[in-house]
């Protein structure tokens, strides 16, 4: 019982530390593998548009200074976009969260779980929560020993909670979270323009080639080569197209492909999460809906399609399209629909007061939330009660079967 509320792990007899230390650094080298293999591929990338494309292969001044300046424009943003997606600033979980010594103490001495939800919810009481776990209990980390904000969720990857935990990516060796989803939606998005401008303007060339290939092919010009025979239109065509003269444009039509093949699956990540962010959710959250007091809710945090576009994107409209960090709020607090809220916190009023729907502005930022039904204390405590009652005997706070599922990610 109180052993389950933290993780000892023991290491096997003869583990030493020195292989313990060698393999924690030969997992965090393994782990930077994706990061330098899409590195590696925008590197000839670079070198096949270019180069071979924009240098060697269009004639045209005009058309090739447009060309550079439009692929250089998209390849620093894209860039930018995904180095601050790998390296954003991750802050911890504060401090007001986690679990003190003395109370950390009469967790672990805690006889029964219901004593350790009693004691979860105590300190949980002044806390801005409003999710809890299937049964019902405050959604505790024995890992990291606190009581996880809403949203947050624990990185096995990263071991530790993280803010707004939407997936641990391994193409940029980070978590997505509340400190750099604006970063990983601006890192697809470019990332897809990329493609889509390499793909459009290797086109022609690649339709050109193709047919030029169809020619050479036609016209034997391979087997002529071979026996010594040649022809004035396989010269022509081995002058633009031949092995010798052409080796290095197969780098477009290899460009071509490549940029069709991620355009395609970066389109379909970036449509979705369009849609996370148009409805509010997270990737873990899309999965299995966050549960409020009052039950699971898809769209426990949706204040719209606008309102959650600013939420992550900020308000400033001229930031957006930015790598810059502009999300609103601080990622422990969100506004939530009328019905999940049961007490209020600190979020003062602004001079405008309600408006026609009844909204009000909050501490949160320029994020709405709906004001709240007073309650006095007789009634929020029955209404506890009324809660607890309604779990019944299903699975407690710290079954096992939840904690190393959801919760636990």
């Amino acid at each position: 019982m109180a052993s389950s509320m933290q993780n000892n792990r023991v290491s096997p007899p003869g583990y030493c530390v020195c292989c313990r230390t060698c393999n924690m650094w030969c997992w965090r080298a393994f782990k930077w593998l994706p990061v330098l293999l899409i590195v590696s591929i925008v590197t000839w990338s670079y070198y096949a548009y270019v180069i071979q494309l924009c240098i060697f292969t269009i004639e045209s001044t005009v058309q090739q200074c447009i060309y550079l300046v439009l692929y250089h424009i998209l390849l620093i943003m894209f860039a930018w976009s995904y180095w601050r997606t790998i390296f954003a600033d991750i802050k911890p979980i504060p401090e007001k969260y986690k679990l003190p010594e003395a109370e950390l103490e009469k967790l672990l001495s805690a006889e029964t779980e219901d004593a350790q939800r009693t004691i979860l919810e105590n300190f949980a009481k002044d806390l801005p929560i409003v999710t809890r776990t299937m049964s019902g209990s405050v959604r505790y980390c024995n890992r990291c020993v606190l009581v996880k904000p809403d949203r947050a969720h624990h990185c096995s990857i990263c071991s530790r909670c993280v803010l707004k935990m939407d997936h641990h990516c391994p193409w940029v060796n980070n978590c997505v979270c509340f400190h750099n989803y604006k970063f990983f939606m601006l890192f697809l998005g470019y990332a897809l323009l990329y493609c889509l401008f390499i793909m459009s303007t290797c086109l022609p060339y690649f339709i050109r080639f193709w047919k030029m290939y169809q020619e050479y092919k036609h016209a034997h010009c391979d087997k002529l080569f071979d026996i010594g025979t040649f022809s004035k239109q396989c010269m022509d065509l081995n002058g633009d197209f031949g092995m010798s003269g052409s080796a290095g444009r197969y780098h477009i039509v290899f460009a071509f492909f490549v940029a069709l093949m991620f355009a395609i699956s970066l389109g379909s990540l970036f449509g979705y999460h369009c849609y996370l962010v148009a409805h509010n959710r997270t990737t873990l959250e899309a999965f299995r809906a966050p549960m409020f007091r009052g039950g699971a809710d898809k769209n426990g945090f949706s204040m719209g399609a606008y309102n959650n576009f600013k939420e992550v994107f900020g308000n400033s409209p001229n930031k957006w399209v930015v790598p810059v960090f502009t999300s609103l709020g601080d990622g422990c607090e969100y506004p939530v629909r009328r019905e999940h809220q049961l007490q209020t916190f600190s979020a003062p009023q602004d001079a405008l007061g309600y408006d026609s729907m009844g909204i009000t502005r909050s501490s949160f930022g320029d994020g709405i939330v709906y004001p709240l039904p007073q309650q006095d204390e007789d009634t929020e405590s029955l209404l506890s009660s009324e809660r607890w009652d309604r779990w019944g005997e299903r699975a407690r706070p710290f079954d096992e079967r939840e904690s190393s599922s959801f919760d636990e990610l």
